[in-house]
């Protein structure tokens, strides 16, 4: 799914909204996690997942077509960790099953 297919599924099942403000809904969404990540914290949303940073070190790596070697920066990547709720419904269990 893509951003523009969430928010026709979202106007779909709330057409007491307008589109443009189920836009402006996911966009604020979308902004607020990227901003809250930027700024080393971690997102928490129950029953889905976590959204955090981690650090990769500098390291030594090697470019593939010449072998030669090369200073990698260290950089910070997005993570993400499901939550139980979305790996119980992957596998197909359901919750009331617990």
């Amino acid at each position: 799914m893509i951003r523009s297919e969430l928010i026709q599924k979202i106007a779909e099942e709330n057409p007491h909204l307008f589109q443009r403000d189920v836009e402006r809904i996911v966009a604020t969404v979308f902004d607020e996690i990227i901003s809250a990540m930027s700024r080393g914290e971690r997102v928490e949303l129950r029953g889905f997942g976590a959204f955090s940073v981690k650090q990769r070190q500098s390291r030594q790596g090697r470019n593939p077509r010449t072998g030669e070697t090369v200073q990698v920066d260290e950089k910070h990547v997005p993570f993400f960790k499901t939550g139980k709720l979305l790996r119980d419904r992957l596998n197909g269990l359901d919750q009331s099953d617990e």
